[in-house]
């Protein structure tokens, strides 16, 4: 599991194919869990950019 979310797998899927919480997985797994966060920032660069050229239909950003 913790080759799953080192690979970018969300928790909240990997829990679901383990059978376990999202709280017991990262009990268990997240001092297994490496070298996301470069990736974290990129998809929020990507997400604000694509919220920026009027994909984002709320008023508040979200």
């Amino acid at each position: 599991m913790s080759l799953w979310l080192n690979a970018g797998v969300p928790a909240t899927q990997v829990a679901e194919w383990a059978g376990h919480s999202v709280h017991v997985l990262m009990r268990v797994y997240a001092k297994c869990v490496y070298g996301q966060e470069d990736a974290a920032f990129r998809r929020i660069e990507a997400a604000l950019a694509w919220s920026r050229s009027g994909h984002c239909t709320s008023s508040d950003g979200r």
